[in-house]
């Protein structure tokens, strides 16, 4: 870690070359890392290692970026990135945690609470909030859902998802790896997927709704009898 002489040292260089550092307390950044001009590293930041960030972006508060390239004009929010790959125009945050081996195009868009790890997220597609997208093949203008999980380990082998171009995951979907969503395919809210969605599809893998009228009134005297 850096002493304190260093740290300003570097923020002082940075600052000169274009970067925007409003408020220098409490953000760290090594010697290895390059920031293109009229970036903006927000409070609370720490850049360690082989990063290079472009030109434009916004990076925190309260973020913490190792061994990662970062394109120009992304915002990462409240993020932490590592080992990975994020390109121009990505929105990311907060609280996002992007894993070794993640390769995230353009404009893509990644919310609040979303996990990615050794995956591929293409252009355009977006990981809304409360997600685990995890050792996952991603295409194009992919949308997933709130609370979408890719369920990539089963006790003993890791396995993949592939997730084609213009799918769109309801929400609280489970992806059974080994499996493939086809282009331009549907997953219904609520099912687990464990078999292959062919191109332009929908895949419902729930139990029918099942109404009791009048249950409520039916066991009422015994709810009644238990709470003596």
């Amino acid at each position: 870690m850096i002493n304190n002489t260093e740290r300003t040292q570097i923020i002082n260089e940075l600052v000169s070359n274009g970067v925007s550092i409003p408020c220098p307390d409490g953000v760290i950044i090594e010697s290895t890392v390059e920031i293109g001009k009229d970036t903006v590293i927000m409070p609370n930041t720490i850049l360690m290692g082989n990063v290079k960030i472009g030109n434009g972006c916004v990076i925190g508060p309260n973020s913490y970026i190792v061994d990662t390239v970062v394109g120009d004009n992304t915002k990462l929010n409240n993020t932490q990135a590592y080992s990975s790959k994020i390109g121009s125009g990505v929105t990311a945050g907060p609280f996002v945690h992007i894993r070794p081996n993640c390769d995230i195009a353009d404009n893509v868009h990644i919310g609040n609470f979303v996990e990615v790890k050794n995956s591929t997220v293409d252009e355009g597609s977006k990981l809304p909030h409360l997600l685990y997208v995890g050792d996952s093949d991603v295409g194009k203008d992919v949308n997933f859902g709130c609370g979408c999980v890719t369920v990539n380990y089963d006790g003993r082998n890791k396995s993949r998802t592939t997730v084609k171009d213009g799918a769109f995951i309801g929400c609280n979907t489970n992806l059974v790896a080994p499996v493939t969503v086809g282009e331009n395919a549907f997953t219904a809210a609520g099912s687990t997927i464990t078999e292959d969605v062919p191109d332009n599809s929908l895949a419902v893998a729930r139990n029918r709704q099942v109404v009791k009228n009048d249950w409520v009134n039916i066991k009422k005297p015994y709810k009644r009898q238990h709470l003596k």
